[in-house]
């Protein structure tokens, strides 16, 4: 089926003012945008238990950012930063990050055309003694490469990089990462680690803001995606049903699945990253209906949830999903996705409400955001530039309500 989006329809003028280079002293002083059903309104994330209906539930992504940009020397002294993008081998994100010795990671590597051969390192005192990080490519590709690391002090590769990486924030920052980012380029409710890039509509949550909602009747639960780079990959084809999407982890557990069933239809998702792990769930839960290994195809394919029939609903979704956990024994699904959201038709069966910050022009998520409010998203974010909202990672956010 030939499938058309014309990127440029997804444009809009965003001066490099209205980008918003550090966060607001206060998490929850940010400013909120209200859309629900074609009424837009202001407010300020503090106040958003007072927008949604009391008992709902808010799904967030509790991935957690890694030092992932590591400042590493050829031996003649040429610089090259490595970026850690997902490991290799071992493949586990856990496993990955208490490995020790040695391990391979998928990286992108700058300045890569000086690093034709051997090796580079970083040399760094530990405990007293003098010590390295070494790496190899170990294969080539077009923009990732294979790199291995070795090391011998008795830290694991999760240890090394928090002593010796940087917060990789968003390119589009202009500027390097500093002490400020190591805290709030990261959700308070952070817990795996995993991604390069932070869930950034959760960057508005405060404890405080947390314990308030909750003592009011809210409910939150919790999913796991890793956020990869090729989250900020623009849309280079004129089509943008052409883009290649990204392939990011997620993990659900049983007992998600569960309280998610308990609250059908009433589900807040925290971010693009929770709409795309929540809207991944009904592909392997069709999987599993047509009487297959929902983890047989490793990922979840960029249009596969489009083929799934209309009427199979998000309580069916839930019902298959947690009847094959439990026949199997199985407390946590873990699984890997290119989800494309797009206006080109895609059901929401999962996610009713979204919480989202404010994208970049023609990106894979103003697509998303635009198959769930339509062509309002146009409307919003020119009232959000007429009433100086700030856009992006440490931007503003808003709530978009369809019902």
């Amino acid at each position: 089926m030939e499938r058309h989006i014309d990127i440029n329809d997804f444009d809009y003028p965003l001066p490099d003012e209205r980008i918003a280079k550090f966060p607001l002293e206060q998490r929850s002083d940010s400013k909120l945008l209200v859309y629900r059903n074609g009424e837009i309104e202001q407010n300020y994330f503090r106040n958003l238990g007072e927008k949604l209906p009391v008992g709902s539930m808010l799904v967030f992504n509790n991935t957690k950012v890694i030092r992932a940009r590591v400042i590493m020397h050829k031996p003649s002294g040429a610089r090259i930063e490595v970026f850690c993008l997902e490991p290799h081998s071992p493949a586990d994100y856990e496993h990955a990050f208490s490995v020790k010795g040695e391990c391979e990671w998928s990286c992108i590597v700058g300045n890569v055309k000086k690093w034709k051969e051997g090796y580079v390192e970083i040399n760094f005192d530990y405990a007293g003694k003098s010590q390295y990080l070494r790496a190899w490519i170990v294969e080539r590709g077009e923009r990732e490469h294979i790199v291995r690391f070795e090391w011998e002090v008795d830290l694991t590769f999760g240890q090394l990089l928090e002593y010796l990486g940087h917060i990789p924030i968003p390119p589009y920052l202009n500027r390097e990462s500093e002490e400020i980012d190591l805290t709030r380029y990261q959700t308070v409710y952070s817990k795996f680690e995993g991604s390069v890039a932070a869930p950034t509509a959760g960057l508005h949550f405060t404890p405080e803001l947390i314990s308030q909602m909750r003592q009011s009747g809210f409910e939150f639960g919790e999913v796991t995606l890793h956020v990869g780079a090729g989250t900020f990959l623009p849309v280079k084809s004129e089509n943008a049903a052409q883009h290649p999407m990204h392939t990011e982890h997620f993990e659900v557990a049983l007992s998600m699945l569960e309280r998610l069933l308990a609250h059908e239809g009433d589900v807040t998702a925290v971010g693009t990253t929770s709409v795309r792990t929540l809207e991944s769930l009904p592909v392997l839960a069709w999987r599993i209906h047509q009487g297959g290994d929902p983890c047989a195809e490793q990922v979840i394919g960029q249009w596969e949830s489009y083929d799934i029939p209309a009427t199979y609903s998000g309580r069916e979704v839930l019902e298959d999903l947690i009847g094959y956990m439990r026949s199997n024994g199985l407390q946590r699904m873990k699984a890997a996705t290119q989800i494309m959201i797009t206006p080109l038709g895609f059901k929401f069966r999962i996610v009713k409400r979204i919480i989202t910050n404010f994208h970049q022009p023609k990106s894979t998520l103003l697509l998303l955001v635009s198959a769930y409010v339509g062509d309002d998203w146009r409307r919003m974010y020119e009232y959000a530039l007429d009433n100086d909202f700030r856009f992006l990672s440490y931007g503003d956010s808003s709530l978009l309500i369809v019902e």
